[in-house]
């Protein structure tokens, strides 16, 4: 669990982005909805992280708008995974793998688990929400974690 003044950061594979922010947890949650899995190559791993996150080498982000409801990032230049992003909202979703410190985090929730192909499965105990309720969430404002 993250305490107040404990700041993460991470970078894309070159280097030409770099973020950092102040997270309220360490959790680390999957996606396996369809679009996901094309942008990552396989479930994206990510830490929902709910206000501002900074940014140096912004002008290396790349911005794709992958549906009416969000966008995801990646760098230009090495095409690394940056986040999903909620439309007009600081509800980010950083990818887990660009963290520069990825200890003590907790696996804790999978989404779109209607959309998952059959030939995986993890063996963590996690919250589970098919793509129905995540919806529905996003629609009320709730944490998905």
């Amino acid at each position: 669990m993250a305490t107040e003044g404990d700041t993460l950061s991470g970078r894309c594979l070159c280097g030409a982005v770099r973020f950092s922010f102040d997270p309220k947890k360490r959790e680390v949650g999957v996606c396996h909805c369809s679009m996901c899995r094309r942008w990552a190559s396989g479930p994206f791993f990510a830490h929902d992280h709910e206000g501002p996150v900074r940014f140096e080498g912004a002008e290396n982000i790349g911005v794709y708008k992958s549906s009416e409801w969000g966008e995801r990032a990646f760098c230009k230049t090495c095409g690394t995974s940056l986040y999903w992003r909620l439309s007009g909202a600081e509800h980010y979703a950083l990818s887990a793998g660009t963290f520069d410190d990825q200890t003590d985090f907790a696996f804790v929730a999978e989404i779109f688990v209607d959309e998952k192909p059959g030939y995986y499965d993890f063996a963590n105990e996690t919250n589970k929400m098919t793509g129905a309720e995540v919806m529905a969430a996003f629609a009320a404002g709730k944490d998905l974690g």
